[in-house]
């Protein structure tokens, strides 16, 4: 599972909930973070960081690279669900976003 959160330090409304994490741990779902979930513990993946005056070695950037590549697709899904017009002040139930989401994704893919 990709969280998908933000960009830089991590903006409250792209965290996601700390049960969704602990769903995903007791459940045994890889997760997938950005650097604002340094520190969320062992069971979530974030990329390494660089540390002040030190250079990443060649493994830590091949691991960086891998994840990345993991994550981008869910990085792009999120970046053209925002695109569409219909999602920003919708008020319906969540299932029902879910189906609009789902349509949207795939008239997105065949473009």
């Amino acid at each position: 599972m990709d969280l998908a959160c933000s960009r830089g330090a991590g903006a409250r409304s792209d965290r996601g909930p700390p049960e969704i994490i602990a769903t995903c741990i007791r459940l045994g779902i890889p997760v997938l973070a950005d650097k604002a979930y340094q520190g969320a513990g062992d069971a979530v993946a974030v990329p390494h960081r660089r540390r002040p005056g030190k250079d990443l070695t060649i493994t830590q950037k091949s691991v960086n690279r891998a994840h990345s590549r993991l994550r981008w697709p869910v990085e792009r899904a999120i970046a053209r669900l925002k695109t569409w017009r219909i999602l920003r002040k919708a008020r319906n139930s969540p299932n029902r976003l879910t189906s609009i989401a789902r349509t949207i994704l795939t008239l997105e893919t065949h473009r």
